[in-house]
């Protein structure tokens, strides 16, 4: 980590094509300093922060009066920082009663503050916990009275947790946590604060600033999903092929100790959702004695989503993995003692993350914490279950070999779909999914759990989520899309997210086929798409021109245009070279409508039997078109013609 005096050299350089992120900051001490150190730490990370910085003291009049400078820079995100220096002074001039309430009556202002941005602006605010000072005034026994600053102190902590609980659009920057990590006597200047009234040491505040924009990446989707361990002296201690298995380093003895440590933080992460791979160069049935022997072992087979062990070189082991996984290469963490291992993953995959481990094992947990490798906004019960869905992909692959033809491959995983209406519990997922999707991603617009639920309950939405599971097991929730109706004749693909788990399988015709049935279920002729681009969404960068879709110019946006007669052909034209194939393919296997079962039939003589039709219905249309023609039925517009068609053809 750079020192306060390092990092501010990055204000010195040039920030033009960083993306512009634009932040407030509120303090009730002086913030100049902690602005240039968030300002400095957003160039580490390519982000270029537009900052409000309110005046002094100001964070209760900036918010209550709506017609401050503060809303009228409308920012993504709201720093508040109040410290706990302040508060111990104001809690010494209260009586013992208000004392004995403080935590509480306080915490009440925080939540009004809140509500009151809430009910204003539709942002992210950050709010600043506070650090542990304890005045000695009762000595340890601080903790057991009411009246103490202390315990007052530690209370309105908690209260800070539960009430962030009740606010998706609410965060905690931890400087409680980082002064437990670095000691009151690095946290805190004296000097600093009598002379300037700044309550931070200078080089505690760029842990601070990157806490702060760890939040912000958490929030645009920048997040790391997988851990890749390698095994001899970083699982374990020793080298499993030259020791055996009994005279490896684990348990509670000795080092072994250090290593059983980052065992067990691994499986919690696996138990929060992070991927757990293994990758190794070693004899795979060797190296995997440990896990399924060894009565110290932390770790199991079933803990791990991709075992990759063999005497290949890691670069490609890795490249393996991504494959598999299918996740971009910057949300991987790579932890191997080897610095010529490191070195070489550093210097042939730059997007991975690389720590530098430390030479001495017991410091490989405390080492590996501080770099808060797994900042995330949210959390759901999907989540844990994510190490099974990868296992069921490895399968998948394992078993993809068996085929020659990706249809013929397709075809055999019986893949079934579910579809349905936003719905309560399926929010959480449905937000992270729009929070950490990044590939297909049509917009990469974020919304949080209080978002997507006023969408789900407004008329203006149409709203759908999409589940998948196949021979193999459940992908869950892996695709939403949210329709906005702009007029009685036009819908807007407002959110069109698929799961990168699932690219490649026909889900992406299936989808877009749905959105069409959608839109002409409202009675619309016009479907309205627009791409917005980012450094990772290129996947989907001509997928309104492969679905049909014409490009209208503006001088902001790109719109995409297409009625839905010809979203229609262009749709059945792609299905006929996919496994999924036409719409008729797909059986309902539920009559419930908001929420129905699609099974993917693979009947040869079915799909005839369709075409057939198909042709049928292509010739009523050229019979109508004559009779258009016959009876001069030519004061019917375009669009409605189009529509007919269309409904024909359904």
């Amino acid at each position: 980590m750079l020192n306060f005096k390092e990092l501010r050299n990055n204000l010195k350089k040039d920030y033009s094509g960083l993306k512009v992120i634009k932040i407030a900051i509120l303090g009730d001490s002086a913030t100049q300093l902690l602005v240039q150190a968030i300002k400095s730490y957003g160039y580490t990370e390519k982000m270029n922060f537009k900052i409000y910085e309110a005046d002094y003291r100001q964070i209760e009049q900036e918010i209550i009066n709506l017609d401050s400078k503060f809303y009228e820079f409308n920012p993504e995100y709201i720093v508040i920082f109040e410290s706990t220096e302040k508060l111990i002074n104001d809690f010494y001039k209260l009586d013992k009663v208000n004392q004995k309430n403080y935590a509480d009556t306080h915490i009440e202002k925080i939540k009004s503050l809140w509500a009151r941005v809430n009910s204003k602006l539709n942002c992210k605010i950050i709010n600043f916990n506070y650090v542990e000072i304890n005045d000695n005034v009762f000595g340890n026994y601080g903790n057991k009275v009411e009246t103490a600053s202390i315990y007052q102190i530690r209370k309105l902590n908690l209260n800070l947790m539960e009430a962030a609980r009740e606010y998706k659009n609410i965060f905690i920057n931890d400087v409680c946590a980082l002064q437990n990590i670095y000691g009151r006597e690095n946290t805190f200047d004296p000097r600093l604060y009598i002379s300037s009234n700044i309550v931070f040491a200078l080089d505690f505040l760029p842990m601070i600033a990157k806490n702060i924009v760890d939040i912000i990446k958490a929030a645009g989707g920048k997040i790391n999903k997988c851990l890749i361990l390698d095994l001899d002296n970083t699982v374990w201690g020793g080298i499993i092929g030259d020791d055996g298995i009994n005279n490896i380093q684990i348990g509670e003895l000795g080092i072994g100790k250090a290593f059983s440590e980052l065992q067990m933080w691994a499986k919690q992460l696996k138990e929060r959702g992070i991927i757990l791979a293994i990758c190794s160069k070693n004899s795979e049935k060797i190296a995997k004695e440990p896990f399924i022997k060894h009565s110290d072992m932390v770790l199991h087979l079933d803990d791990i989503s991709v075992f990759v062990v063999n005497w290949e070189n890691k670069i490609d082991n890795i490249k393996y993995m991504q494959s598999i996984l299918n996740i971009g290469f910057d949300s991987m963490i790579f932890v191997d003692d080897s610095s010529f291992e490191r070195n070489m993953i550093r210097k042939m995959i730059p997007e991975i993350v690389v720590p530098e481990l430390p030479e001495d094992p017991v410091d490989y947990v405390p080492y590996l914490r501080s770099l808060n490798l797994f900042e995330t906004i949210s959390y759901s019960d999907e989540d844990s279950n994510r190490t099974k869905k990868y296992q069921y992909e490895a399968k998948r692959a394992e078993f993809k070999t068996n085929f020659s033809s990706i249809d013929d491959y397709l075809k055999s995983l019986d893949m079934v779909a579910e579809v349905a209406e936003f719905d309560d519990y399926h929010i959480p997922r449905i937000a992270q999914l729009t929070q950490r999707s990044n590939q297909f991603n049509l917009r990469t617009k974020r919304y949080n759990e209080q978002d997507i639920n006023k969408i789900r309950k407004s008329n203006q939405y149409i709203t759908r989520y999409f589940k998948l599971k196949d021979k193999f097991g459940e992908y869950g929730l892996i695709s939403i899309t949210i329709l906005k109706k702009i007029d009685s004749g036009s819908v807007f693909i407002d959110t069109l997210i698929v799961s990168c788990r699932v690219l490649k399988r026909g889900m992406e015709e299936f989808i877009f086929n749905k959105i069409l049935n959608l839109a002409a279920s409202e009675g619309c002729n016009k479907i309205i798409g627009e791409f917005l681009p980012t450094p990772k969404n290129t996947l989907v960068k001509d997928i309104f021109k492969e679905f049909g879709f014409t490009k209208e110019e503006d001088i902001c946006f790109l719109y995409f245009l297409s009625t839905i007669a010809t979203i229609t052909n262009t749709l059945k034209e792609s299905y006929s070279s996919k496994s999924f194939k036409l719409v008729s393919m797909v059986s309902v296997s539920s009559s419930s409508t908001s929420n129905a079962s699609f099974r993917l039939f693979k009947n040869s003589s079915f799909f005839i039997l369709s075409i057939f039709l198909l042709l049928f219905r292509l010739i009523l249309c050229i019979l109508l078109v004559k009779l258009i023609i016959k009876f001069k039925l030519n004061k019917i517009s375009n669009t409605k013609i189009y529509f007919i068609i269309y409904e024909i053809l359904s």
